[in-house]
């Protein structure tokens, strides 16, 4: 429950997922219900937030390509009268350090910044293929890259999620 309010504040990144729960600690209140102290292990998921899916539908990501973290949330719980309300939280996470990754995986892509323009390139590239090749009335335009990585097989190879929005012109539109 502390999880799915957790992804309903966040605007950015993706869905997180337990991983496991570290502590609870329960303080009932003299009235009705009580205020769970929780500290979560979590992993991010393939899921953006935008999609508002639920952490439970939402496929972890393989080790090489997650984020980790840990949240700590403060949660009041009154199940009699079905009311779950988040009080405060705090996530910390970070990527895999690709040393790691390396070490374990030598041959997976390793995390980059999405800011670099390379990235940007390649995902208006691909974009601009679905565009073509879509049956949609509206062409669609890059909003921002998510997340990229690069993999070396003969020369780099770019891997890069991204989101778009559908633009207002039409697809006849030059």
């Amino acid at each position: 429950l502390a999880l799915h309010h957790i992804n309903a504040h966040r605007r950015e990144g993706y869905v997180l997922r337990l991983y496991r729960l570290v502590s609870v600690r329960e303080h009932p209140q003299e009235i009705a219900g009580s205020v769970f102290y929780l500290v979560l292990d979590v992993v991010d998921t393939e899921c953006h937030v935008l999609s508002r899916k639920p952490w439970k539908e939402c496929a972890a990501r393989p080790a090489h390509g997650a984020v980790y973290g840990q949240c700590k949330a403060i949660i009041y719980s009154n199940q009699a009268r079905n009311i779950a309300h988040l009080n405060s939280y705090e996530c910390t996470l970070q990527q895999v350090p690709p040393r790691y990754i390396r070490r374990v995986c030598p041959d997976c892509p390793v995390a980059d910044s999405p800011t670099e323009p390379k990235y940007l390139e390649a995902a208006a590239q691909s974009l601009a293929k679905f565009n073509r090749e879509s049956d949609q009335a509206h062409s669609f335009s890059v909003l921002n890259v998510t997340r990229a990585s690069v993999q070396w097989v003969i020369g780099p190879a770019y891997f890069v999620e991204f989101l778009i929005q559908e633009t207002s012109c039409s697809k006849t539109d030059t």
